[in-house]
C-alpha cells in the first residue's frame, strides 16, 4: 500500500473524481478527510469507505471554513500529509454574454479557494516539518482556450500557473506541489456541461457528451476511476522528485 499511515484530505470529495480518489486512496492505507461543502453527502460517503475515514463540510470560498477543516482534520487525525485541491465549479456563456456574477463564482471556488485552501494545509505541512504532497485540480481547459468556457479556462489556466509557483515556493519544505489535467471526464458536472452545450450550440441533449467521447483518441470519455492511478502517484514516495508539473490524464486529449 503506498500510502500507509498517511492523512489525505480531498476537497470536493463527495462526488466524482473525488469520490474516486478517496476510495482509492483509503484502499491504499491512507485516512481520509472527505472534505465537501456537501457535508452529509461527505460523511456518507466515509461510512462506506471506513479505514478511519470522515466527513468534514468546507467551503473553500470562506476562510473561516478552511480553517476549520484544518483543525477538525489535525484534531482527528494528527495531522495533513496529502492535500488533493479538486473542489470546483463549472459555468458558461458566450464571450459577450458572461456575467460578473459567473465570474466572480468560478474564480472564487476554482482559484481563490484552492489557493489558500493550499495556503493553509501548506502552513500546517511546514508545521509538521516532515513534508508532505500537493495535488491539484486543473483540466485540459485550462491549456487551451474554447470560445464557450472563457471563464472556466482561464480559471484552470491560472491553477496551473499556481501549481508551477507553489511548487517552486514549497519544495524547500519537502512539500511537493504538482497537478492533473483531467480531459473530458463522466461525472455528475457533466451533466450540466452537456445541457450547456446543449442550450448555446443548439444540440439534443446528450449530443455533445457523445461527441467528445468519440473525439477522445482513446475512444471513450474518462471515468472518475481514470485519475486515481495518477493522484495515488503524485501524492506517493514514487514522486519526491516531481516538482511543479501538472500531469494529462485526458486519453490523449492534449499533448505538452
Amino acid at each position: 500500500m503506498k500510502l500507509e499511515r498517511k492523512v489525505a484530505v480531498v476537497t470536493g470529495g463527495a462526488r466524482g473524481i473525488g469520490a474516486a480518489i478517496c476510495r482509492r486512496y483509503a484502499n491504499e492505507g491512507a485516512c481520509v478527510a472527505v472534505a465537501d461543502i456537501l457535508g452529509d453527502e461527505a460523511a456518507a460517503l466515509a461510512r462506506q469507505i471506513r479505514h478511519g475515514a470522515f466527513g468534514v463540510q468546507l467551503d473553500v470560498t470562506k476562510r473561516a471554513s478552511i480553517d476549520a477543516m484544518v483543525e477538525t482534520v489535525v484534531g482527528r487525525a494528527g495531522s495533513i500529509d496529502i492535500l488533493v485541491n479538486n473542489a470546483a465549479i463549472f459555468d458558461m456563456a458566450p464571450l459577450l454574454e458572461i456575467t460578473e456574477a459567473s465570474y466572480d463564482q468560478q474564480f472564487a471556488v476554482n482559484v481563490k479557494g484552492l489557493l489558500f485552501t493550499l495556503q493553509t494545509v501548506a502552513a500546517q505541512m511546514v508545521k509538521q516539518a516532515r513534508g508532505g504532497k500537493i495535488i491539484n485540480f486543473s483540466s485540459q481547459a485550462g491549456r487551451r482556450g474554447e470560445p464557450l468556457v472563457a471563464v472556466y479556462c482561464a480559471s484552470k489556466a491560472a491553477v496551473i500557473s499556481l501549481t508551477q509557483s507553489a511548487g517552486l515556493a514549497l519544495i524547500k519544505h519537502g512539500i511537493n506541489v504538482n497537478g492533473i489535467a483531467p480531459g473530458v471526464v463522466d461525472t455528475p458536472m457533466w451533466d450540466q456541461v452537456d445541457a450547456l452545450f446543449a442550450k448555446y450550440e443548439g444540440l439534443p441533449i446528450g449530443e455533445k457528451k457523445r461527441q467528445v467521447g468519440a473525439a477522445v483518441p482513446y475512444g471513450r470519455m474518462g471515468a472518475p476511476e481514470d485519475m486515481t492511478g495518477a493522484a495515488v502517484f503524485l501524492a506517493s514516495s514514487d514522486a519526491d522528485y516531481v516538482v511543479a508539473q501538472t500531469l494529462n490524464v485526458d486519453g490523449g486529449n492534449w499533448m505538452s
